[in-house]
């Protein structure tokens, strides 16, 4: 389409602020894509007066487009999903609940057990500490991991990851602890990466290039008509079936693995 890409990475959300501020500078853009972070509420007003033309995505805001995913309904197919392969005790590895995201998949995977009876458990929820990019990161999904291995035999044995890069992150605390994926331990994670393939990770495939062309094309709708009406589209994640869930081994390994179960 002719325009320049000016890339900010934001580890932090207090970085969000002063990226802002440049872009707004002396109208060096002409429009505004938001990925995957909460927009501080202290910048919405500042945005809204400017008009700069903004879409989010990845999380959602009344007062701008946005384009996002139904992390609630993803999140309940991946924990369904082991609950069907027989797993009675799943835990969660999340993200900061300061993103959305994490909180929303946490909502999901408690409807899950809800749904079937099974009470919820604080102590088979772990988040590590590491905040960048809100706990999406392999070493947080590390850390959280080794606090689950800690537990012993009371460790859950199977888990829904709330990224696919945090599962990378959670195999690697298991592979060193001598835990084997899936004989041992089940895993699903989230977004379907493309590292998900090559780990053979069973993950909850968002649609990645279709909300980042919906996204430019919407940006570019609302450069061209500034008064057009804000729009809130939301896509459904596929469970793409791998082996971390123990669903694609051998009969026997099935058995084997689920004789450990709690």
């Amino acid at each position: 389409m002719g325009y320049d890409l000016v890339l900010y990475g934001v580890n932090h959300l207090d970085q969000v602020e002063g990226y802002i501020a440049r872009a707004l500078q002396r109208g060096k853009v002409d429009g505004i894509l938001f990925f995957s972070m909460r927009l501080p509420e202290k910048n919405v007003a500042r945005l809204s007066e400017t008009q700069l033309p903004i879409v989010l995505v990845d999380t959602v805001s009344p007062m701008f487009d946005s384009i996002s995913i139904a992390n609630v309904e993803g999140a309940y197919t991946a924990t369904t999903h082991l609950l069907d392969l027989g797993y009675t005790s799943v835990g969660m590895v999340n993200a900061q609940l300061v993103s959305a995201p994490a909180v929303e998949r946490l909502q999901g995977y408690k409807h899950a057990l809800e749904s079937r009876g099974i009470q919820f458990s604080e102590a088979f929820i772990r988040t590590g500490s590491n905040n960048k990019q809100d706990g999406f990161n392999r070493e947080a999904g590390y850390e959280a991991m080794n606090e689950f291995i800690k537990m012993g035999t009371d460790m859950p044995r199977a888990y829904f990851v709330s990224s696919d890069i945090q599962a990378i992150g959670a195999m690697a605390a298991l592979n060193e602890s001598g835990y084997r994926v899936p004989e041992d331990v089940a895993i699903v994670g989230f977004d379907d990466i493309e590292l998900a393939r090559h780990m053979k990770l069973t993950t909850m495939r968002q649609p990645m290039y279709q909300m980042g062309v919906l996204a430019v094309e919407r940006l570019v709708a609302r450069m061209a008509n500034p008064e057009m009406e804000i729009l809130h589209t939301t896509f459904s994640p596929t469970l793409i079936v791998r082996e971390s869930c123990g669903a694609i081994i051998s009969p026997e390994k099935v058995i084997s693995a689920k004789s450990k179960l709690r």
